[in-house]
C-alpha cells in the first residue's frame, strides 16, 4: 500500500451518499414519491443508478417528463419535502465515525466532495454533528459537479498538498472519474462492482488497507 502513497497520506476526501451515509434507499423513496405524485411508475434500475450519482436537479429533470418540469419546484417544496420527509431516514455508514475519529487523531486532513447542494450537505453534517471534521466541503453548487475533477483539485489546492498524497473514497463512476482527473488515489467503497486502486466493502476494510500508510496517532498530552 505504501507504493500508492510513496510520500505519505496527507488527506482523505469523502463522497457523501453511499460513503458517509447510507442513503440509497431513502433517496429512491424521495424520487419515487415525486413520480407517484405525477401518477408515474417507480424508477427503473437504470434511473435509480443515474439518480444516485447525479445532482438532485439533474435527477428530477431526468426522471420527470419535460412537460411536468414546471411543477417540480412546487412538488419538492410542498408535497415531498426532502428535509422534512427524507432526512430523518438517513443513517451513517457503520464504522464511519470511528474511522474519521482515528484520522483526526493522526492529523490526517478530511474533506467532502459531493453532488449534493452546499445547503444539503451542511444539513447532513449538522444532523450528525460532523462539521468540525471536514474542511473544505465542496458541493455541486460551489464547483462543477462530479465527474468533473474541479472540486477535488480545489481541495488539494486548499490543503496545499500534492494530489498523489490524497485519497478519494467514493462509490460511483462519477467519483472515480473525478479522482482520476485530479490525479488522486481512488478507493472504491461498498459491495458494488466498482473497482479502484483500493477496493473495500466497509470501513474496517479501508482502515486495514491503509494501516501501513497512516501516520502515527498523536501522543497524549
Amino acid at each position: 500500500m505504501s507504493v500508492l502513497f510513496p510520500h505519505g497520506l496527507a488527506g482523505v476526501i469523502f463522497d457523501c451518499d453511499g460513503v458517509m451515509i447510507d442513503s440509497r434507499e431513502s433517496n429512491n423513496i424521495f424520487y419515487n414519491r415525486v413520480l407517484e405524485h405525477f401518477d408515474l411508475p417507480p424508477m427503473t434500475p437504470e434511473q435509480e443508478e443515474y439518480c444516485f450519482m447525479a445532482t438532485a436537479v439533474q435527477s428530477l429533470l431526468h426522471i420527470v417528463p419535460p412537460h411536468l418540469h414546471g411543477q417540480i419546484e412546487y412538488v419538492t417544496r410542498e408535497v415531498v419535502n426532502y428535509r422534512r420527509d427524507i432526512l430523518p431516514m438517513l443513517r451513517l455508514q457503520p464504522g464511519f465515525t470511528e474511522f474519521i475519529d482515528d484520522l483526526r487523531d493522526r492529523r490526517v486532513r478530511m474533506a467532502v466532495h459531493t453532488n449534493r447542494r452546499f445547503e444539503g450537505i451542511q444539513t447532513v453534517l449538522d444532523i450528525f454533528g460532523l462539521p468540525t471534521y471536514f474542511d473544505p466541503v465542496v458541493a455541486a453548487d460551489t464547483a462543477a459537479p462530479k465527474p468533473s475533477p474541479e472540486g477535488t483539485r480545489h481541495i488539494c489546492s486548499a490543503w496545499g498538498v500534492s494530489p498523489e498524497t490524497v485519497l478519494f473514497v467514493g462509490d460511483s463512476e462519477h467519483d472515480k472519474e473525478a479522482a482520476r482527473g485530479a490525479g488522486v488515489v481512488f478507493a472504491a467503497f461498498g459491495s458494488g462492482p466498482l473497482r479502484g486502486q483500493i477496493t473495500v466493502t466497509d470501513y474496517a476494510g479501508l482502515h486495514a488497507a491503509l494501516d501501513r500508510t497512516l501516520p502515527p496517532q498523536k501522543a497524549e498530552a
